[in-house]
């Protein structure tokens, strides 16, 4: 089994995609016919996607992600190691900086 899809649901659309993207996820606009506009990103196999909540899908608070990326593309100039952070939301999110390759 494969994870392929991840969707969050949040109250502050415009600052999550932000944050995400600040941590290098690749995220881009996107709107299906009538449906709301909401940002997605490609990752390997799997598509994380950034949906406004509404009445029918409340906002997800309680969920906790995590992310590996090399030093080189880390935010903020975190240095290598573990470092939990806090999403617009209040969701943990685990950011796993690894050591450049030599």
């Amino acid at each position: 089994m494969q994870t392929t899809l991840i969707v969050i649901y949040t109250d502050h659309l415009r600052e999550c995609a932000a944050f995400y993207s600040g941590l290098g996820l690749p995220l881009q606009a996107e709107q299906h016919g009538n449906g709301p506009e909401h940002h997605a990103a490609e990752l390997g196999t799997m598509v994380v996607e950034l949906y406004p909540a509404t009445e029918h899908r409340p906002a997800t608070g309680s969920l906790r992600l995590g992310f590996r990326l090399p030093h080189h593309a880390a935010p903020r100039d975190l240095p290598p190691g573990r470092h939990l952070l806090t999403d617009p939301d209040g969701r943990t999110i685990d950011l796993e900086i690894t050591e450049n390759p030599a």
